[in-house]
């Protein structure tokens, strides 16, 4: 449906506030264009909307926003944000784009062509899709840059998509684009990707907890209020100019602390941390801004009492993304522990904007960040050595979201490696040709195997021998990408070599003893083995897993009984190495909400979550077309939803009234006479409730239970839940996984 004169006139005002937000666009022609940008983009998706019924240029302008304000990026990454979906949904092309913007914006969009959305994909089509946004980011910082853009405001607007794409998206968000953020130093875009990822998987647990923060912010403003006045007074009395404020921390965050200690919302006592962001002129050098973060540190502990064991020093060594800033816990009032973020402004700057505010883009330039740099040479090699599964991933998450420790070498130089790197790790972080012939390490000059896992702080020296080579057992304790990917590709290349070795081989044997066996013989002779592949099948003959004899046998049996009455695959089958097969049940598609009920048999229940009626939950397609029912929040879910988000169905619970379902519920409290028995009485007599296990454990006067027991549904659990905390002595009660 063609643009409304009304619609036209609210895209012209959407395009005037882009314009005024971009900082970055000095000149006439800066703005002349990004307004040719505007323009195609406007005439092109002019006849398209999205699933809310807006028009389809409200979001690229939205996108295009996103990246001049928040991220800070200049007019070629606008343009393009502008341009990010016109080669996919429209008909115009790269080559268009190239002729009318040039071949950066052209490079850009091609980039950000055909990753945009992987919602209807299978999991192959979704390997390659991530291999290519990837890929490209390499290339160019400014695509998945733009790529998070289109992802957060995507976020913001999930409400309008339907529940299985709601999951499958917050999923993927929280996995791959939430952690790519903080590596880029995009934190507030980070942080508002998990707000938002938590919102969709885990509504009732958002909802819970912003409510809880609106209800205390009251008393949460006046204690920060009271915390920052005597330090507001010691800076104001030694001349410092700097801006002090509370910042509470998100929803995500607070709720991974409630999981992580298993603690309720009222028990997490660190809701907010303090900044302090002194003035940082031009022509103050960073050395004398990194000296003033320690001045100020200083300071604060006049004021209050520092924790020794919880102070991160980032000015000395920024992370790999540029962020720099000192972090102290203290003592506040009321016996509180608070956290103060030291910074400047420039710091400030680029712990918002990430890389964004010190990237260069003239040709032939990288950034000015070498961590950045080493982990976009380390993307493109992990990428080129894929082998078309989705381990890729998991390789690839492993060394840009996770944090790292300093490592020295011999010389005392620092080398960054990712936490809970092993020494195989170090020896190829080094350089290919060391961890390939790595046999050892002195780690603090004491000899350590190659599976050992290194700290920050440790020194290593790797012990090398030409006689050495990789060995597929590395794979079990190397945890870096670059370290799997040299080790596979070296254990590729040997294995090549061994199936070619076995091939021929098994044709020698074959004309050694006249046989005639063709490709479905070899199939024969696999499954007589458990071996999956013929490639796998030679290379276990070539590499002497296989003993000529034993194949010389099996290929004598196989020929003779070909020609037997009852056949070699009969025989087989009777012996159980054939396959059944069932009739297909009829198809299920996500397009339609599946109803559990008494009479429905075609699910089960997830033991990962174990969800019960009243959970919210979604289910999952397996290959054999049933359906697995998880709870929204559950981890598995999540990375399934990641990789085979077009299995994800929709599931509503209808009626169980005969069923129960085991679940465990946890107790803390204080210890006293009668407890156990108050509470056993509780499940077994006023509940109602059967149990099939109570644990309990005392520790002085603090005890602890486990109790598995079952419920017919949520609501009864919670009542039961709610029933036991009545019970003098119970302090807390959870529900268990």
């Amino acid at each position: 449906m063609a643009l409304t004169a009304e619609e036209q006139t609210y895209i012209e005002g959407l395009y005037d506030d882009l314009i005024k937000s971009a900082k970055r666009l000095k000149t006439e022609e800066d703005i002349a264009f990004v307004r040719k940008a505007f323009e195609l983009a406007n005439e092109a998706h002019s006849k398209m909307r999205r699933k809310s019924g807006e028009p389809y240029i409200i979001h690229p302008i939205a996108v295009a926003k996103i990246v001049a304000s928040e991220i800070g990026l200049g007019r070629k990454a606008i343009a393009s944000a502008l341009l990010h979906d016109v080669v996919e949904d429209t008909d115009y092309t790269v080559a268009d784009i190239e002729r009318m913007f040039g071949p950066k914006i052209a490079s850009i969009v091609e980039g950000l062509t055909k990753i945009s959305t992987i919602l209807d994909q299978d999991a192959s089509k979704q390997i390659e899709n991530f291999r290519k946004m990837l890929m490209t980011m390499s290339e160019d910082i400014r695509v998945i840059m733009i790529k998070l853009a289109d992802r957060l405001h995507n976020m913001r607007t999930l409400d309008s998509m339907p529940e299985y794409k709601q999951v499958k998206i917050a999923s993927e968000t929280s996995n791959v684009y939430a952690p790519l953020a903080e590596r880029l130093g995009l934190y507030a875009i980070k942080t508002e990707l998990e707000d938002l990822s938590l919102k969709f998987t885990n509504p009732i647990a958002y909802n819970e907890i912003t409510k809880k923060i609106n209800e205390t912010q009251i008393n949460r403003d006046k204690y920060i209020d009271d915390f920052i006045l005597p330090l507001r007074k010691i800076m104001d009395d030694n001349g410092i100019e700097c801006t002090i404020k509370g910042r509470l921390k998100s929803v995500y965050s607070i709720w991974r602390k409630m999981q992580k200690q298993n603690i309720p919302f009222e028990e997490v006592y660190d809701l907010f941390a303090i900044r302090i962001i002194f003035d940082h002129p031009d022509d103050i050098t960073d050395d004398k801004a990194r000296e003033e973060c320690y001045r100020i540190m200083s300071l604060i502990t006049n004021v209050y009492e520092y924790h020794p064991g919880r102070i991160r020093d980032w000015v000395k060594k920024p992370k790999p993304n540029g962020y720099e800033a000192l972090h102290i816990t203290v003592m506040g009032p009321q016996g509180r522990w608070v956290e103060i973020q030291i910074r400047s402004r420039k710091m400030d700057d680029i712990a918002e904007k990430g890389i964004a505010s010190h990237w260069k883009y003239k040709t032939g330039e990288k950034s000015n960040n070498p961590g950045l740099n080493s982990m976009i040479e380390n993307m493109k090699e992990t990428l080129s050595n894929t082998d078309g599964s989705f381990d890729f991933l998991d390789d690839f998450k492993l060394d840009i979201f996770t944090k790292e420790i300093h490592i020295f070498t011999p010389k005392g130089e620092i080398i960054d490696i990712p936490k809970g790197s092993t020494v195989i790790d170090f020896a190829y972080n080094i350089h290919t040709d060391v961890g390939n012939h790595a046999i050892a390490a002195k780690v603090n000059h004491k000899m350590a195997p190659l599976s050992q896992t290194l700290y920050s702080g440790d020194q290593v020296e790797i012990l090398t021998s030409r006689k050495q080579n990789p060995k597929i057992e590395w794979l079990n304790f190397a945890m870096s990408a670059h370290a799997k990917s040299q080790i596979k590709k070296a254990l590729k290349a040997d294995k090549s070599a061994d199936i070619d070795k076995g091939r021929r081989m098994y044709e020698k044997k074959q004309k050694e003893l006249n046989l005639n066996l063709d490709s479905k013989d070899i199939r024969h002779l696999r499954e007589k083995l458990d071996i999956s592949t013929d490639d796998e099948f030679f290379y276990q003959l070539g590499s002497g897993q296989l003993k000529e004899n034993d194949i010389t046998e099996l290929m004598t049996m196989l020929e003779k009984e070909k020609n037997n009455k009852e056949g070699f695959l009969t025989k087989f089958w009777k012996l159980g190495f054939g396959k059944s097969s069932s009739p297909k049940n009829e198809k299920i598609s996500h397009k339609n909400t599946f109803v559990i009920n008494d009479a429905e048999k075609r699910f089960s229940l997830a033991t990962c979550c174990n969800p019960i009626p009243g959970d919210e939950v979604v289910g999952y397609i397996t290959p054999t077309n049933t359906v697995i029912v998880h709870k929204k929040d559950c981890p598995e879910l999540k990375g399934l939803a990641t990789t085979h988000g077009e299995k994800i169905v929709t599931i509503e619970w209808e009626s169980y009234k005969g069923q129960s379902y085991e679940v465990q519920i946890n107790i803390e409290g204080i210890d006293h006479l009668g407890l156990v028995y108050n509470i056993t009485k509780l499940i077994s007599q006023e509940a109602n409730v059967n149990s099939n296990m109570l644990h309990f454990e005392t520790n002085g006067e603090i005890f602890t239970g486990k109790i598995r027991l079952f419920v017919q549904n949520k609501y009864n659990l919670d009542n039961l839940i709610h029933q036991m905390l009545e019970i003098e002595g119970v302090i807390k009660v959870s529900r268990g996984e």
